[in-house]
């Protein structure tokens, strides 16, 4: 093993075997301490960590971003918070906007993408379940910028994500007449 210094991290060095350059080495960090990469052996291994208001969530891949942040809602039984920030490498992206009438216009980004920002909140519904609101940016391989209301998001390599719970808040997301989305109310 190899330290990288002052961060900490462990990197273990393999020889890469049938390349052409004699001793030339690849470093992989472990800091995925044997994690599933890329849906190999299933995933679902979200986790946390909390600070006040505030949580970081480390969400892994194969993973739907807006399933594991309601899920972490439901765990932890919060009614109302900001997402303030995001970043990662997503796949499956599906996103879009809402036109004049109302309706969503939805497109797809299927390939694996840099998640560059990511902001929004988490509410409930009327009937008590956790929704989340999330709007996104994405950099495809050729750095051309993606951006939108986001529908779907699978965790390609890993999505950190920033929230600040306002504990003394409620919001309720409710039907509105003729649109698509669903309006916020405070309680």
């Amino acid at each position: 093993m190899i330290s990288s210094g002052k961060l900490g991290l462990r990197f273990r060095q393999i020889e890469v075997p049938g390349f052409p350059m004699e001793g030339l080495s690849i470093e992989f960090s472990t800091i995925f301490k044997g994690r599933p990469f890329n849906d190999v052996n299933g995933a679902d291994d979200m986790d946390y960590t909390r600070s006040g208001s505030d949580i970081l969530v480390r969400i892994d891949p194969g993973e739907e971003i807006h399933t594991a942040l309601q899920q972490l809602a439901d765990d932890l039984g919060f009614d109302a918070a900001a997402i303030t920030s995001g970043i990662g490498r997503t796949r499956n992206n599906q996103y879009g906007y809402m036109n004049e009438e109302g309706v969503y216009k939805k497109r797809l980004l299927a390939s694996p993408s840099e998640l560059v920002s990511l902001s929004g909140n988490i509410a409930r519904t009327e009937s008590g379940e956790s929704f989340t609101h999330i709007h996104c940016c994405w950099s495809d391989d050729d750095n051309h910028v993606h951006a939108g209301h986001m529908f779907q998001s699978t965790v390609h390599v890993v999505a950190e994500i920033h929230i600040r719970v306002m504990e003394q808040a409620s919001m309720m997301r409710c039907p509105l007449d003729g649109l698509e989305l669903l309006g916020l109310e405070f309680d």
